[in-house]
């Protein structure tokens, strides 16, 4: 009965309108529709990554070997399982053309390639392109108009010359290629016969794409292939999960975020608390009126909920489809702006998602506002305002409830535990530090306020009593806008220190070029004619093999170890008979000059104390097909950050005594050399050893910046997306605000004020509140900032002060806009009117 009743009592308020809820409205649709964007996004990538498995593969299935070609056997098994089989190499060279010298990631396919899709060229077909008297190729257009190469044009790759016959538009299958140093440059593999770039140790991987029988059993021919091929380094991958890095990233930057998202969700619930106090203070008179009629504290709270519960089904539906028809009426450009396929559909995850995020967070702000209708008596008639002081047990219960959905949904859903939990202590925390801030802000500005320092300047004095006002705005915008600014400080530091790690540390300390494939033969004279170099001021190499880790004291690695990087794939892999000179070892010994005992590995302390390894702990380290067991004793300093040479794991050289392999060298060059001092070595090196391949460090440096570029962008846009809420609230808050306004400019005007000085109060006003959020959030991301750059990135944190000076400065001019939105009418209003309508 009390509950029907209180429906009734809704539904005719809700007749009314929606009058200020707008607010409210906006707040809950634009939180709720970022997830749902992301979220479809995700869903229509993750759903065309399955659908086309097959063609990102290029097969139904792969198997891939490192430095090496399948033997005749398992070449023999292969063609046996599949009804056609394509081979693909893979590595890197330089692609030559007159004095230019430029590296390239080299695809040698043979005639079966590709199995499924095609590539597309700018003109032509790749069949053709191939073929010639003089080899034919076909390369990224980026890199053709890098060296300035026409269609028709020669260039060399190692010894042997190609002809340019076609620009590359897109590849069915590359997805699946990882990360690249370089641009691609697809030729046959046979053309590359008498290149010298496929001798025995350089480094190479060769792939061997298969279609199969329909229906076949793939978890079953896996388990066969791994079985019969145990000990060879077979690694085996096929339609079910063709791109697990792709998939890996859009799910982790997808779920970064959606929980930037909620970020904005939870500036959107002050906004939501603040537009239902709002409200409710609107309604005092007809609360009133219901206590003194007999209603009871549980009908008005009913009353209330239920018409919230209405606005919040709206606002959900609103920001649902939102965040449903954006994505599919842009289908077609962001289709076409992703490297991989994307299926832009309806999904019902995502809506689901979004929906429960706006729902769980819209209750828990809008709940504490609720529940001090409770108290509400029939003397507010005449004292008007809502009651101050904590809800009732029951209530708190209820918020700490939802607060605990909202961070568990999150959690599950996000299916990335410490990043959800890391932004929900983040976000609570900021909330905190923000209100704590607030708080400190109108006691401040009421004592300051009284200053006898102040006596005289009007503007000041008005500003400051307003913000220390009971009811001013001043918790919500600080609450809203703080929080919006912390995200994008804590994303404008993150960056910032991201691209200074990059662009400024590293190079000082950097190699200038890393070159691989250097024959044993060769590393002798490679070495003599860069000591002649007066450009080059230093020469590090050694030799170089690959291995993958495959077994931690007899078990399993990645069972043992987990998900480790050191364990994804194979790593690079050295010798040495002595201890380098450089090398400080921080356990264990170095095995005596001729060693020729039991394998020894010398082990990166780090990665060891990451994976848990100890002195005495056995590997088992697959190195070209053959297994070899060695036993840990040293560990040693590794310093990845330098961009110089580091191996995770040395071996005595005994261990690996008769292994083909080639050596590696880094080339540091004088800052102060001629600036076509390393174009010149470059030329220098590659004529006279046409198989060596130069990576520019540089080069690789902007590769890794254009991709943190991309991420920074997609995040600072979802932390725009936060701050344009915080600034709906802000406008809501100066909108509700603006009739205490009228009457502060009429009392102003009473006193002598003129409207400049009327006008300088307000500004000052809004401009005390934007500096002080503006500040609290530039700590709040400093301290977001260093912890992701600790934490998370493994990476030195400095304070980046531009990006926190436009912190501030953006906060000045996002309240100072809001607020003189609504100076107008308290302006224009004339004391008398409105004098008298207070009596």
């Amino acid at each position: 009965m009390s509950f029907a009743l209180a429906a009734c009592i809704a539904r005719a308020e809700l007749r009314g309108g929606l009058r200020g809820f707008w607010v409210f409205l906006a707040c809950l649709a634009l939180g709720v529709a970022a997830i749902a964007g992301v979220g479809m996004v995700r869903s229509a990538i993750e759903a065309g990554l399955t659908d086309q498995g097959a063609v990102l593969l290029g097969g139904d299935a792969q198997v891939e070997f490192t430095y090496r070609f399948a033997t005749p056997e398992e070449r023999a098994f292969l063609d046996q399982i599949a009804t056609k089989t394509s081979e693909i190499v893979d590595f890197r060279s330089m692609v030559v053309a007159d004095d230019v010298h430029v590296l390239t990631q080299v695809k040698a396919v043979d005639d079966n390639y590709p199995l499924l899709g095609s590539v597309q060229l700018e003109e032509g077909d790749l069949a053709s392109a191939l073929t010639g008297v003089v080899p034919g190729a076909v390369m990224d257009g980026i890199l053709a108009d890098q060296i300035g190469l026409k269609l028709g044009d020669r260039f060399k790759l190692g010894a042997q010359e190609f002809t340019l016959q076609g620009r590359i538009l897109r590849e069915p299958d590359s997805a699946t290629g990882g990360f690249a140093l370089a641009p691609r440059t697809i030729v046959k593999t046979k053309a590359l016969a008498q290149s010298g770039l496929l001798e025995p140790g350089t480094l190479f991987d060769s792939s061997y794409r298969l279609l199969l029988p329909p229906n076949v059993d793939l978890a079953a021919l896996q388990s066969t292939a791994e079985a019969k091929f145990r000990d060879s380094g077979l690694r085996w991958s096929d339609r079910r999960k063709a791109a697990p890095g792709v998939a890996r990233f859009v799910d982790r930057i997808g779920a970064f975020l959606i929980l930037v998202g909620l970020a904005g969700l939870a500036v959107g619930g002050v906004g939501v608390a603040a537009a239902v106090r709002s409200y409710l203070e609107a309604k005092i008179a007809t609360i009133a009126t219901l206590r003194t009629l007999g209603a009871k504290g549980g009908l008005i709270f009913q009353t209330y909920l239920i018409q919230i519960a209405v606005l919040v089904a709206f606002g959900v539906s609103l920001g649902l489809i939102l965040g449903i028809v954006v994505p599919l009426a842009l289908a077609k450009p962001i289709q076409s702006a992703l490297p991989f396929p994307a299926q832009i559909a309806l999904y019902p995850r995502p809506i689901i998602e979004a929906a429960f995020y706006g729902v769980t967070s819209a209750f828990l702000f809008a709940l504490w506002p609720l529940a001090r209708s409770e108290k509400v008596r029939a003397a507010a008639l005449y004292r008007g305002g809502l009651s101050g002081g904590w809800p009732r047990a029951r209530y708190a219960l209820a918020m700490l409830v939802l607060a605990a959905l909202l961070v568990g949904g999150a959690v599950l859903l996000s299916g990335t535990v410490n990043l959800a939990l890391g932004t929900a202590g983040g976000v609570i925390a900021a909330l905190v530090v923000l209100a704590l801030a607030a708080w400190g802000l109108i006691r401040l500005a009421r004592s300051s306020a009284r200053l006898k320092a102040l006596r005289g300047k009007v503007a000041l004095r008005a500003a400051l009593a307003s913000i220390g006002a009971p009811r001013a705005e001043t918790m919500q915008v600080v609450l809203a806008l703080g929080l919006g600014l912390t995200v994008l400080a804590a994303v404008g530091q993150i960056d910032s220190n991201l691209r200074a790690a990059i662009s400024r540390d590293l190079p000082t300390r950097a190699p200038a070029f890393f070159f691989v494939d250097i024959q044993p033969d060769q590393i002798n004279g490679f070495r003599a004619k860069l000591a002649a170099n007066p450009a080059v001021t230093k020469v590090d190499s050694a030799p170089m093999l690959r291995g993958i880790i495959t077994q931690i004291n007899g078990q399993d690695a990645r069972k043992v170890a987990g998900e480790h990087w050191v364990l994804a794939g194979d790593r690079g892999v050295t010798y040495a008979a002595a201890q380098p000179a450089n090398t400080k070892l921080t356990a264990g010994q170095w095995w005596p000059n001729n060693y020729q005992g039991p394998p020894q590995i010398s082990f990166a302390a780090e990665e060891a104390e990451e994976l848990g390894l100890k002195l005495g702990d056995q590997l088992t380290i697959n190195i070209l097909g053959r297994d070899i067991i060695a036993s840990i004793t040293s560990l040693r300093i590794v310093d990845f950050s330098n961009a110089g040479m580091g191996f995770v794991l040395t071996l005595d050289p005994a261990a690996v005594a008769g292994a083909p392999h080639t050596d590696i060298a880094t080339v540091y060059v004088d800052p102060g050399a001629d600036p076509g001092a390393e174009a010149a070595i470059l030329r220098e090196i590659a004529t006279a050893y046409p198989n060596i391949t130069a990576i520019s460090v540089k080069a690789a440096i902007g590769r890794v910046t254009e991709a943190l570029t991309a991420i920074a962008q997609a995040t600072t846009i979802a932390a725009m997306a936060t701050l344009l809420t915080g600034f709906v609230v802000l406008i809501g808050a100066a909108a509700s605000g603006e009739r205490a306004r009228v009457y502060e400019a009429a009392v102003l005007k009473v006193l002598g004020a003129s409207r400049t000085r009327i006008l300088l109060s307000f500004a000052l006003r809004a401009a005390l509140m934007g500096a002080a959020a503006g500040i609290v959030a530039i700590i709040a991301g400093g301290i977001a900032g260093w912890a992701v750059m600790r934490f998370v990135m493994d990476s030195p944190y400095a304070f980046e002060p531009a990006s926190a000076l436009t912190i501030v400065l953006g906060g000045i001019g996002a309240t100072l806009l809001a607020s003189l939105i609504f100076v107008l009418r308290p302006l224009a209003s004339r004391p008398a009117q409105v004098l008298r309508s207070q009596e």
